[in-house]
């Protein structure tokens, strides 16, 4: 342990390859000597960023340092103890001063600065990389929010880089510290009550979205139209719950698959396996809230078909229904014009007309008049117009 926090000269060429690949190029000047420990007060970012550190021997807290540098010393000074580091969006010169600090893989390290990463555990040397996708339900939008964490878990140290609200660590270090026998384990006992806690802050989310579910189910047979895009908006939110439960199965098997390889504590293995299972069983329900969501979709599609489909029949038979009324109305026009048009033309009163000193003439206009209006509703009843 001392040998490692004298900063060998491998190390220090290490962390000026990690410079290099992680910033910007830049200008080339000569690389001072590395002192054995920041002596530059911190700045504000740096205060920011660190949420809370604290240093831990036999299960008790011993020391809280305000700032890394403080952390670094204090370990130093600590060969038997722990450090439990929580950093909330940390700032890249952090994050390389925590990679040459500990020893932390660069690949490791760029995922932790970019963020965005899918939830995995890779395994570098001595250290773990843990990624996990915690979740939340927010109860004012009906929506679920979701957290990124990073963590490494080296052989004397826990850091913790959070993007995002959830989870809240603090009241997993509470919890630990209440807990002497079990923080006595190490840090391996931290990445379990972080897995715990984060495995456990999908319930809400399982009891909020069944609830969405429930009214979906009502809003749908109620015939609401914002129903179809609620639909798709939960089902979205299920594809990225699904996105940060799923790989959590495979990481605690694998993390159970090596338990006698790395020798871990039987009763953390106990407790490893329960939330295995707690795990399985949410990923289990996720599954099955996708699977619903995409039948209620398919059914709220259907539903609507019919609802078209009924009013365009209705519109049809409305639209029949006129051209009824416009067919006896066209045909009573068309009865009704043939004598107007005979008495329109023998109304006249010109002087020089024929038949008008016909004695036969008015008995014959009128004969006229009834002999076309029949035929005309004759014609008009066979085609059941009238």
């Amino acid at each position: 342990m001392s040998e490692r926090r004298a900063r060998p000269a491998s190390k220090n060429a290490m962390k000026s390859v990690w410079r290099r690949a992680l910033t910007p190029p830049s200008p080339p000047e000569p690389e001072p000597p590395a002192p054995p420990a920041r002596s530059v007060p911190p700045d504000s970012s740096e205060v920011a960023s660190v949420v809370q550190a604290a240093l831990y021997r036999d299960g008790v807290r011993v020391s809280s340092p305000a700032t890394l540098a403080e952390t670094y010393r204090e370990l130093r000074d600590q060969p038997s103890g722990m450090a439990w580091i929580g950093l909330a969006r940390p700032t890249e010169a952090e994050l390389l001063s925590l990679a040459a600090e500990f020893d932390l893989h660069p690949l490791a390290v760029e995922d932790a600065m970019e963020a965005h990463q899918r939830p995995k555990l890779e395994r570098y040397g001595d250290t773990l990389f843990v990624v996990l996708r915690a979740a939340r339900y927010l109860d004012a939008p009906e929506e679920v929010d979701f957290g990124e964490l990073h963590v490494f878990v080296g052989p004397d140290f826990v850091i913790t880089v959070r993007h995002g609200a959830a989870p809240d660590l603090s009241a997993v270090r509470r919890r630990m510290e209440e807990t002497s026998e079990l923080l006595k384990l190490g840090p391996e006992a931290v990445l379990y009550a972080i897995l715990d806690a984060v495995v456990d802050g999908y319930e809400p989310v399982v009891v909020g979205v069944q609830n969405d579910i429930d009214e979906i189910e009502t809003e749908v047979f109620r015939g609401d139209p914002e129903v179809s895009r609620r639909i798709y908006e939960l089902s979205r939110e299920m594809v990225e719950f699904q996105r940060a439960t799923r790989p959590l199965v495979g990481m605690l098997h694998g993390l159970m698959a090596g338990f006698s390889k790395y020798g871990t504590d039987e009763e953390l293995q106990r407790y490893l396996r329960d939330v295995a299972d707690h795990v399985t069983h949410t990923s289990e329900r996720v599954d099955g809230f996708r699977q619903a969501l995409t039948e209620i979709l398919t059914v709220n599609a259907t539903l609507v078909t019919q609802q078209q489909n009924a009013e365009m029949r209705a519109l049809a038979e409305a639209g029949f229904e006129q051209n009824e009324e416009i067919k006896k109305i066209s045909s009573w026009a068309a009865i009704l014009f043939a004598p107007t048009l005979v008495g329109t033309i023998y109304g006249m009163n010109f002087r020089h007309m024929p038949e008008l000193g016909w004695v036969f003439g008015y008995p014959f206009a009128i004969a006229l008049m009834g002999i076309v209006c029949t035929s005309l509703y004759v014609i008009f009843k066979r085609r059941d117009w009238l």
